[in-house]
């Protein structure tokens, strides 16, 4: 009765996407139905970005 008790507080209380939302855990919340459409443009959207960094890793310090 008390393990059956505490798994029901645990699953309402920490098992819940909205508490985590609530808490910034998550960016966003979407229905199951919208899953691949969003995987889809997040990585279309990523196919051509090109990170544009240093010339050089390491400048040099004038000693």
């Amino acid at each position: 009765a008390t393990r059956a008790r505490l798994i029901s507080e645990y699953e309402s209380q920490l098992m819940n996407p909205y508490i985590a939302a609530s808490r910034g855990m998550l960016d966003d919340i979407i229905d199951p139905i919208e899953t691949r459409p969003k995987i889809i443009r997040a990585l279309d959207m990523m196919a051509n970005k090109r990170e544009v960094g240093p010339t050089k890793k390491h400048g040099s310090i004038p000693l």
